[in-house]
């Protein structure tokens, strides 16, 4: 009986020891397409949250990116999990995107006071929208 109890515990112990991580899927989406389309997403996101243009579905996003990447919602469904499995690199992916958001922010900014067209106010920012602001 101790005997039974040692191999089982065994067994868990191997079991257990094993590498749990998704499995690479066999049309993986390279990496910086990824974050690519994880970044269009981001955007296509942000008009919907602030109702631009009418609006947009989240069918007609996702058609939009799988048209434009030449994917389809399974491919894209298994890269995802794939490398969300991965937390630290995944992590790095967004990093880049919000880089990247950010830097695009800053060039529409300029470009806006090159113009004299007023800055919209950033929704991070933490100064209190009804301070009144100088311009």
């Amino acid at each position: 009986m101790k005997k039974i109890g040692v191999v089982i515990c065994l067994m868990f112990s191997v079991v257990s020891c094993q590498k749990t991580g998704v499995e690479k899927p066999d049309n993986l989406i390279d990496k910086d397409k990824m974050t690519d389309i994880l970044y269009d997403m981001s955007l296509l996101e942000a008009i919907k949250t602030q109702n631009l243009n009418g609006g947009i579905s989240t069918k007609t996003a996702n058609e939009y990116i799988y048209k434009k990447y030449k994917i389809d919602s399974v491919q894209f469904a298994k890269s995802n999990k794939y490398y969300a499995s991965d937390i630290v690199e995944y992590k790095k992916m967004f990093e880049k995107i919000k880089e990247r958001l950010n830097n695009e922010t800053a060039k529409i900014d300029g470009q806006a006071k090159q113009t004299g067209q007023p800055v919209p106010p950033n929704p991070n920012s933490t100064e209190n929208s009804d301070t009144p602001q100088v311009q």
